[in-house]
């Protein structure tokens, strides 16, 4: 309890410094000194996942008698539009210097109400009083895993009978996870060509405020299960951005029941739509189009039988009457090319009939530049105010971090690059982003930055340095 006390105060006292230093920075961190256009402006990706959830509610609900709950709103840049659509929304924030611009930010919106918490609870709010319940970029900071299991936990208790929950954690991997995971034959780390090692040095150091601590999907799986929320998606497993959305059910909800049967329609890719999956890559993943699916079903008890390996689905789409359900999973690795079978088990029983997927043999990876922009000013591109040069790099043909920061290399007008850094943003596509730290005794200016990946060298980019 006392450590508890004490990271909730550190949490108060780092975030109202933030916010008073730049709120809207340490919020969206796109750039300094953002104007609230800019700002505001850039919630767009975050909304439209927000809003997708909202077609889980049954059909013809009037959202404007319905609530909406945000733990961590910040200056309440999601609150704002949000407000648009609900009849209330509330949000919760450990600083009181960020409430402060919320209620600015908020003042013509009669019906949002914000206020200071603890930092771990929703004292205040009633149970079963809130539809929907939301957070981004907020658990990924706390550097305590018992105060972010305190919010879910108050999450489910204020969330009503078949409200929706949807949450981001840090889902980067943590020291260890490669080598249980080798051992598991099914779960959520099952995905087409992950590299087993990424990010594992990022994890040795201790949390803070700012570098919180990460998850397992295997864990966030198990408090769904423990707390009676029936788990229905969890995308980009293995980032700092793994997205989770549950639905609270009822007290002593179970498993359906062994008499459940549904049937595959159809199996295609996933991006595609096409009837074929390929084998790695950013595009390995299969939608199964099921039938008579219960609406009990939910990522704890289906598991997707491909060529007799059983794997857990990613996604489970809202059932609607007399349409099949999209059922989404990546492929196991090691998943071989050909015509494969495809099966629906639920609670340990193969509950479909047996269908077919088209696997597509893996390419070959071909490296190539994602974006380049200044590493703190996001928004600046191929400008460098900050003497610090962010890379992204897709495609990346390697396992681990530390194999691609030995075969990487860079220089500006021939000038070697020495200080560098490098982190596997998402292992499924083999996106890396690349942190170079230019030396002073380079000077402001038109350059132009070489990069060099393995034998392969990417076309030379014009960069100016701005003091």
């Amino acid at each position: 309890m006392a450590e508890m006390e004490s990271v909730k105060r550190r949490m108060q006292q780092d975030w109202d410094w933030r916010a008073r230093e730049d709120a809207l920075f340490y919020v969206a961190f796109g750039k300094r000194a953002q104007t609230r256009e800019e700002f505001l402006g850039s919630a767009g990706d975050v909304l439209h996942t927000l809003r997708e959830e909202l077609r889980r509610f049954p059909p013809g609900r009037d959202f404007r008698r319905m609530s909406a709950l945000e733990i961590g709103c910040g200056p309440g840049r999601l609150m704002l539009p949000l407000s648009e659509i609900f009849g209330t929304v509330q949000g919760v924030d450990v600083s009181g210097e960020m409430i402060a611009l919320a209620r600015e930010n908020l003042r013509d919106v009669p019906r949002a109400e914000v206020r200071q918490n603890s930092g771990a609870d929703l004292a205040g709010l009633a149970d079963e009083s809130v539809d929907f319940c939301y957070s981004f970029a907020v658990f990924q900071h706390i550097p305590d895993k018992d105060v972010v299991w305190s919010y879910l936990r108050e999450a489910c208790r204020v969330l009503k009978p078949g409200g929706i929950l949807k949450c981001q954690c840090n889902g980067l991997p943590q020291p260890g996870d490669a080598a249980e995971r080798e051992q598991q034959v099914a779960g959520w780390s099952l995905r087409a060509g992950v590299p087993r090692n990424a990010h594992r040095s990022l994890r040795e150091k201790n949390p803070d405020t700012w570098s919180g601590v990460s998850f397992r999907a295997e864990e966030l799986a198990s408090f769904m299960a423990e707390n009676n929320l029936q788990l229905l998606a969890m995308d980009r497993f293995d980032t700092q951005y793994l997205w989770v959305t549950a639905r609270k059910r009822p007290p002593h909800w179970k498993v359906p029941a062994q008499h459940a049967q549904a049937s595959i329609v159809r199996v295609t890719g996933t991006f595609t739509g096409d009837a074929v999956v390929a084998q790695t890559g950013r595009y390995a993943s299969a939608t199964v189009w099921v039938a008579g699916l219960t609406e009990d079903a939910d990522l704890n008890n289906l598991r997707v039988l491909i060529d007799g390996r059983s794997t857990a689905p990613c996604f489970i789409g809202k059932q609607v009457w007399n349409n099949p359900t999209q059922v989404n999973v990546y492929l196991p690795p090691g998943t071989r090319a050909g015509i494969l079978p495809v099966e629906l088990e639920l609670a340990g029983k193969v509950i479909s009939n047996r269908a077919t997927v088209r696997i597509l043999p893996a390419s070959p990876l071909v490296p190539r530049l994602a974006g380049v922009t200044d590493a703190v000013n996001l928004l600046s591109s191929h400008s460098i105010e900050s003497r610090a040069v962010k890379v992204k790099i897709e495609e990346a043909p390697f396992e681990s971090e530390q194999e691609f920061l030995a075969a990487i290399s860079a220089d500006v007008d021939g000038r070697p690059i020495r200080d560098m850094e490098v982190l596997c943003l998402d292992p499924l596509p083999r996106l890396y982003q690349l942190d170079l730290f230019l030396p002073q005794e380079i000077p402001a200016g038109l350059h132009r930055l070489t990069l060099r990946l393995g034998a392969r060298q990417f076309d030379p980019l014009d960069i100016e340095i701005r003091e």
